[in-house]
């Protein structure tokens, strides 16, 4: 069955995700719809690429991801269909999809441009989805795009000495996710002990899983996503460490 996820900054507060859902369910009836997150921050592209991102790749090859955030902050109102790593991306042309992988897209097409709605995702983007869906190929539903807005990724530092990283994500406990990579760290650390810094903490072990530690005491982790994460049990991390968004995190080698 073909599947088509939602990611949107819509909230579950009104009707928006409902409408989406039945307007994708009238022209597909059979589609299998399955939300990612409705919850991204409102217009942060950082955020909803953080979270389409450390998703998509656990869903099947050819699935299409209908994505929803910042939808209306382009004033020439592009629409753009992106495949990367065998996904199918459909969205604005707001920079977002840039954002998403670490894989360079394959393609891009331009599915829309200056068409006055406000509320694309049901208008534009639903129609496309399912027409990807049911296995329309990205050269039938738009033209070639080389004009792709693109943001930079935030970049980690690695040699022998240290791994600097900062914080990508903040999840909803409140533990602080980084962009440092548990397959970096294991080439750097191999015979070394190391020490970890957190604003004005130090560690200097790592942890397999929150329940190693005693509530309120912090742990320090790679998660599924092979990904530095840092949290206080039964605590956020966030505020308790007093670390946000863009903070750096480092790691120090000991020979």
């Amino acid at each position: 069955m073909a599947i088509v996820t939602l990611t949107s900054d819509f909230g579950h507060r009104d009707a928006y995700v409902a409408i989406l859902k039945a307007t994708l369910l009238t022209l597909e009836p059979n589609i299998n719809i399955i939300d990612i997150s409705h919850e991204v921050e409102p217009a942060n592209i950082a955020h909803g690429a953080f979270v389409i991102g450390s998703a998509y790749a656990n869903f099947p090859k050819k699935t299409v991801h209908l994505i929803a955030v910042d939808s209306l902050g382009t004033p020439d109102n592009k629409f753009i269909a992106v495949e990367i790593d065998e996904h199918i991306f459909i969205g604005a042309d707001n920079g977002l999809m840039s954002l998403i992988s670490e894989f360079e897209p394959d393609r891009v097409v331009l599915i829309s441009e200056g068409e006055k709605t406000s509320f694309p995702a049901k208008d534009i983007l639903a129609a496309q989805a399912i027409k990807l869906s049911n296995g329309t190929a990205l050269d039938d539903i738009g033209t070639e795009y080389l004009e792709m807005k693109k943001f930079l990724k935030r970049s980690v530092k690695a040699n022998k000495e240290e791994i600097v990283g900062h914080v990508a994500h903040i999840d909803h406990f409140g533990n602080l996710i980084t962009n440092i990579l548990k397959r970096d760290f294991d080439i750097l650390s191999k015979d070394k002990k190391y020490t970890i810094g957190i604003g004005k903490e130090y560690i200097y072990e790592l942890n397999y899983s929150p329940s190693e530690v005693d509530a309120g005491d912090c742990f320090v982790l790679f998660n599924h996503m092979g990904l530095l994460e840092i949290g206080i049990k039964n605590g956020r991390a966030d505020q308790l460490l007093g670390l946000e968004f863009d903070s750096p995190v480092w790691i120090k080698f000991n020979n």
